[in-house]
């Protein structure tokens, strides 16, 4: 028992993948619906959460940025959002572009959610209606968010704190651990419509195409931090290296600070200004998050058939990179804080979003790797500003270090 407690998310998830490829061969159809029947309830308890969740994560997290330092969390605020959103587009436009040539007509799989219905009907299902939709829930957050970041209270920013701290435990304890039956549950649905072969093959060439577009977001983001500090950007980028190393194995923004904040500072950034820039980035700045979200989600998009407009995929960009403020704390939080903008927003149904809830995981640890040694890039450019502002000759402390 104690073994299986300590095995990760991402083997989980793989393993879950793995059998319910293998059931979906020789399962009887009265077992499959038992599985069935638990997708169908467990896909109604996340559409009432959703909404719980985007209120606890995005509430409290804009309350949060109420407390800093003035202009310094102003300025690296709007870096890491434009940072995240630098980094959504691009995955948009690279997609578009890639997505034909190398998924080409095998993206045409159908309609996921309608395929096989009488075959696998669940035995009997139970309504969850959620206590209010995805956009009033946002409307809400930010109303009180921004409410209590100026001055709203210490008793109000407390209470959206500790139901901040309710949602992250139901995630961490009801949600996160069901995901792999779940999704266990789906790909069983699939093996027996005959759709898996088609998407396992789309998975892989989508999982390559995102990590080469995380070394390439990687090298522009350390490009223009090297042109802003007057240094060496793949100097930079290699004294960052273990940074990223660290965080492929904890799979946390979060658990990655002491070493992101220590190669920061090996990078010249000042080390008070260190201290205030990383933890705060890895609370708000979700590049790499971001990119593989907005990849995964066209993906699949592209191989149901469902129309696909610029319009509409700018707003949703601007609208998931506030949605995830806070999300790097909570386990998966990063997807689930997805999920309202992709059900209000996309059109994705529960069907959908498991699909993207195992594309995400199978590449989870390159999203945070990339979120926070992005963070040591944006450390740069607030380090210059701040240098600037004081001493505008001064050059950056360390500058004979970044190699070391």
């Amino acid at each position: 028992m104690l073994r299986i407690k300590k095995i990760g998310l991402l083997p989980r998830v793989a393993l879950a993948i793995a059998l319910g490829i293998l059931c979906a061969f020789w399962m009887p159809s009265s077992l499959s619906r038992v599985f069935a029947t638990f997708n169908e309830l467990f896909g109604n308890f996340l559409g009432f959460a959703i909404p719980l969740i985007v209120f606890g994560l995005v509430a409290s997290g804009i309350a949060e940025l109420g407390t800093g330092a003035g202009r310094l969390l102003g300025i690296t605020t709007l870096l890491a959002y434009g940072s995240t959103l630098l980094a959504g587009f691009f995955a948009y436009f690279v997609c578009l572009w890639c997505y034909p040539p190398i998924l080409g007509s095998e993206a045409s799989l159908g309609s996921l959610e309608t395929a096989g219905v009488s075959r696998l009907a669940p035995y009997f299902t139970v309504e969850m209606p959620p206590i209010a939709d995805v956009t009033s829930a946002l409307l809400l957050s930010f109303v009180l968010g921004l409410g209590t970041a100026r001055g709203g209270g210490n008793t109000l920013k407390k209470g959206l704190s500790e139901f901040r701290d309710v949602i992250g435990r139901i995630i961490e304890r009801a949600i996160v651990p069901l995901l792999p039956l779940y999704i266990f549950g789906i790909f069983l649905k699939m093996g027996a419509e005959g759709q898996v072969a088609g998407i396992l093959s789309l998975f892989l060439k989508i999982i390559a195409l995102i990590f080469a577009m995380h070394l390439l977001l990687l090298l522009f983001q350390y490009g223009l931090a090297g042109i802003v500090s007057r240094r060496n950007p793949l100097k930079l980028l290699r004294t960052m290296l273990p940074a990223y190393m660290t965080a492929l194995g904890t799979q946390s923004s979060a658990a990655t600070i002491p070493v992101t904040l220590e190669r920061t500072i090996r990078n010249g950034v000042n080390p008070e200004l260190a201290g205030f820039v990383i933890p705060l980035n890895a609370t708000i700045h979700l590049s790499g998050s971001i990119l593989k979200i907005v990849a995964c989600a066209l993906a699949i998009m592209w191989m149901t058939g469902m129309p696909i407009h610029t319009g509409q995929y700018a707003g949703f960009i601007a609208m998931l990179g506030v949605t995830m403020i806070a999300a790097p704390g909570v386990p998966g939080g990063a997807i689930m804080a997805a999920l309202g903008p992709l059900q209000s927003m996309l059109g994705f149904d529960e069907t959908l979003q498991g699909l993207m809830i195992a594309l995400y995981i199978a590449m989870d640890s390159f999203g945070t790797a990339g979120n926070v040694t992005g963070d040591g890039a944006i450390a740069l450019i607030v380090d210059r500003i701040y240098r600037r502002h004081k001493t505008p000759d001064a050059e950056p402390a360390g500058q004979t270090d970044s190699g070391a």
